[in-house]
């Protein structure tokens, strides 16, 4: 019953689209414009580079904080599966992002809030090494998208080699649980990015760029 209340916790945080709800103070319906998507990519292309920075801090900062409540809430009672818990809430915060009801199930792809489940697995080494390479692989490449699904790939290794090496403080099954939710995360990203796979390989894929505002 935890991991459920965890799951609708962070749902409920991921509801708050940021590029939506900034586009409406601009009265611009962001879904209508560029990719139609509701992340930090298309609001900094259709926006300007203020959109882009607030939606990125707005999308991580909502599965921070749905991470917090959860600590909180369970913090004092279930400290033994703090981690797994935490988890669940980075996952519902992901799929309230990806999916708003109030929104038709139209929204981002999830990539700012799993820097948001970067950030909560409290561990600078995979913040930092997550963060080099997302801006390594977008500083080659150019786009954003091959950044964004390296960059999932090399939190979910971070998170065997931490959770192998006892960073988590579970063992046995619970260890496991927290691989296979970091897995979904990889798999979560993959398939939102399936567009965007096709047009890499079509070599079609928009290269990064900057709304001038």
């Amino acid at each position: 019953m935890e991991r459920i209340i965890c799951l609708l916790i962070g749902y409920v945080f991921g509801l708050f689209q940021t590029g939506y709800l900034y586009g409406k103070t601009k009265h611009i319906d962001i879904r209508t414009k560029g990719s139609g998507n509701a992340g930090t990519t298309n609001a900094l292309r259709t926006m300007g580079k203020k959109a882009g920075l607030i939606t990125l801090l707005g999308d991580c900062l909502k599965c921070v904080f749905a991470v917090l409540v959860v600590r909180l809430i369970y913090g004092g009672s279930h400290g033994d599966i703090l981690p797994v818990l935490s988890m669940y809430a980075g996952i519902g915060a992901v799929l309230g992002h990806n999916y708003p009801f109030y929104m038709k199930f139209k929204g981002g792809k999830g990539i700012a809030v799993t820097a948001g489940i970067i950030i909560t697995s409290w561990n600078i080494w995979i913040m930092l090494i997550c963060l080099a390479v997302f801006v390594g692989m977008v500083a080659v490449t150019k786009y954003v998208s091959v950044g964004s699904l390296a960059v999932v790939i090399t939190y979910f290794l971070c998170v065997v080699v931490y959770g192998q090496m006892g960073g988590f403080g579970v063992q046995g099954s619970y260890l496991y649980e927290i691989y296979i939710l970091a897995a979904l995360v990889v798999i979560s990203a993959f398939f939102k990015h399936r567009s965007n796979i096709q047009r890499l390989r079509e070599g079609t894929e928009n290269k990064l760029s900057f709304g001038g505002r």
